[in-house]
Parts: structure tokens; C-alpha cells; sequence
């Protein structure tokens, strides 16, 4: 009997250019497990991610959490059983859309901190977003539900880490300078002690690989793009 797929909601366009891998490699990760004929079952509601950076760099988070609500509600009206968010800083809005929706949330968070400790990790360096890098809404789950320790970049890389992500890659911008500059910033997380580097936006796998890292790269586009064909198989 053929097995049935959970149908997932994805929240997306945050950017699109990430979006468009979580459809890949779910899809791709629903084949391999079920034949080639397979795919995904999966709704998906994406965002004009320009009035999202608009909202994130005012600071409306408020704005952003009724934002990601109705985009969830939209979604399961339309059949999902699962939600996703596919970025990591709108995980700040994960609270509000478990309080207003009964649906399951998969965290961007979890399936990367398991991954983590399997491989034996206990202190990871974390690149994405000032938000995510710098807010307790993610760091806080790696270290006080996950019980790791997680290392940041100084300010003046964070800074840069964060304008290569919205000035380039969220534009589908690929520059060979802001490729050295993430390798830079990951040899001075190792230095400090990282034996692994969590790619903490969605974005930064389109710029660097597993050859710009002396330490393993921990993916979160692909982390949580797995643990969602594992929650429709489930």
C-alpha cells in the first residue's frame, strides 16, 4: 500500500532564493526515499520579502508575528499538517504562530542542534543574520534546550556576515570578496574553539561550501529540509 504523505506548509520568500531549495531538496529527499516517481505534497504561502526586511530592520516584530500568523492560517485552509518557516531569523516568530495554530511547527532550530550533538559537538560557532546571531530567540534554544555552547562573531563580522546577506545574497548576488570574507570570519569562530559552524540563514549555503571551512558546516537549509520529508514520512 503506497504510504501517505503529511502535507506540509511552507512559509517562504524569505527570500525566494532559499525557498526554492527548500522545494528541491524536499522534493528531492521525498524521491529518494519513496521511488522516482514521488514528490512532495506541500503548500506553500511566499512573502515579498521587501516588506519583510522593511518590517525586521524598524524592529516591528509585532508586525512580523501577525504577519507569519495569518500566513499560517492561510495555510492550513489549504491542507497543511506541518508547518515550516524557510529562514531562520523569522524563527523570532515562532511563539506566536505554536499560540495561534494547533498545527505542528518544525524549528529550524532542533533538527540542526540534534545533528550537532550525534556528530559529538558541544561548542559551535553560529553565522546568520544580526538577528539571529545576536537575539536570544535562537542562540537561547542551541544553548538552554539544546546545551550548547554557541560562539558568535565580533561586531565588526557580524556586521559584515549580516550585509552580505541582504545587500547580495537574498538578491541572488554571488561575490568571490564576500566568499573570502566568510572564510575569514569561520577560521577566527575555529580559532576561538568551534569544531563545527552552524550555518544559521538560510541564504549562506549558495555562497560558501564545505572547502571554505577547516571545521564541518552544519547547513540548516538542508537540515531542515530533511527533518520535514522524515515529518511527512512519519
Amino acid at each position: 500500500m503506497k504510504k501517505r504523505l503529511k502535507t506540509l506548509g511552507l512559509i517562504g520568500g524569505m527570500s525566494w532564493e532559499s525557498t526554492s531549495e527548500y522545494y528541491r531538496l524536499i522534493n528531492q529527499g521525498v524521491r529518494e526515499r519513496l521511488g522516482p516517481k514521488a514528490s512532495a505534497r506541500l503548500v506553500l504561502w511566499s512573502f515579498d520579502f521587501a516588506e519583510i526586511a522593511e518590517l525586521q530592520a524598524a524592529g516591528d516584530w509585532s508586525a512580523l508575528d501577525a504577519l507569519m500568523v495569518d500566513a499560517t492560517r492561510r495555510l492550513e485552509a489549504a491542507g497543511a499538517e506541518l508547518i515550516l518557516i524557510c529562514t531562520n531569523s523569522v524563527h523570532k516568530s515562532a511563539p506566536a504562530i505554536e499560540a495561534a495554530s494547533a498545527l505542528p511547527l518544525l524549528h529550524i532550530v532542533d533538527p540542526c542542534a540534534a545533528a550537532l550533538k550525534a556528530d559529538g559537538h558541544t561548542k559551535v560557532g553560529l553565522l546568520g543574520t544580526a538577528f539571529t546571531m545576536e537575539q536570544s530567540f535562537y542562540r537561547g534554544r542551541l544553548e538552554q534546550q539544546h546545551g550548547l555552547e554557541v560562539l558568535i562573531p565580533d561586531a565588526a563580522d557580524r556586521a559584515e556576515v549580516h550585509r552580505v546577506i541582504y545587500e547580495e545574497l537574498v538578491a541572488g548576488r554571488i561575490e568571490p570578496a564576500s566568499r573570502e570574507a566568510y572564510r575569514a570570519v569561520i577560521t577566527r569562530l575555529v580559532e576561538q574553539g568551534a569544531t563545527a559552524i552552524i550555518l544559521g540563514c538560510t541564504e549562506i549555503m549558495l555562497l560558501i561550501g564545505q572547502e571554505d571551512s577547516a571545521a564541518p558546516l552544519y547547513d540548516t537549509t538542508r537540515l531542515h529540509a530533511e527533518a520535514a520529508v522524515a515529518a511527512a514520512l512519519a
